[in-house]
């Protein structure tokens, strides 16, 4: 059996942030970004996956939940940013999404307000913002 190009080696949750000034409402919006760092002497992948909650009736507020994970994956074999798997980066998020979920909605829920119950979602379309915000280090 051939060993997978990459791994996840850890993850940790550097920010969270629950702002119920900002919490007018129970109709919700959410907002992910994505970023990466490609460290080429150790071959990891650092992706910072930024997660936003705001009260939908009002777009231009700030988020009432803001959450920060970033999950560290280990190459195999890769030896410079360009050999990098395409399908690394929608991989990567679709890893990373069930930490960042169970994460918030354990938060919320602590907060003693409506929880904010992340449904399992397709983020492929991440896949682009993820490779345009990706650096080297």
């Amino acid at each position: 059996m051939e060993k997978a190009s990459f791994s996840i080696e850890k993850y940790l949750f550097s920010k969270v942030n629950i702002d119920l000034e900002n919490h007018t409402s129970n109709k919700r919006s959410i907002d992910f970004k994505p970023s990466g760092v490609f460290k080429q002497d150790s071959s990891t992948y650092d992706l910072t996956f930024d997660f936003s909650a705001y009260t939908e009736s009002d777009k231009d507020a700030q988020p009432f939940v803001t959450s920060r994970c970033i999950g560290t994956f280990k190459f195999s074999s890769l030896s410079s940013f360009e050999e990098i798997p395409s399908y690394f980066y929608r991989n990567s998020i679709a890893i990373l999404f069930p930490y960042l979920r169970a994460f918030v909605s354990m938060v919320t829920i602590q907060a003693n307000i409506p929880p904010v119950v992340l449904p399992t979602m397709n983020l492929a379309s991440l896949e682009v913002p993820l490779k345009e915000n990706t650096k080297i280090a």
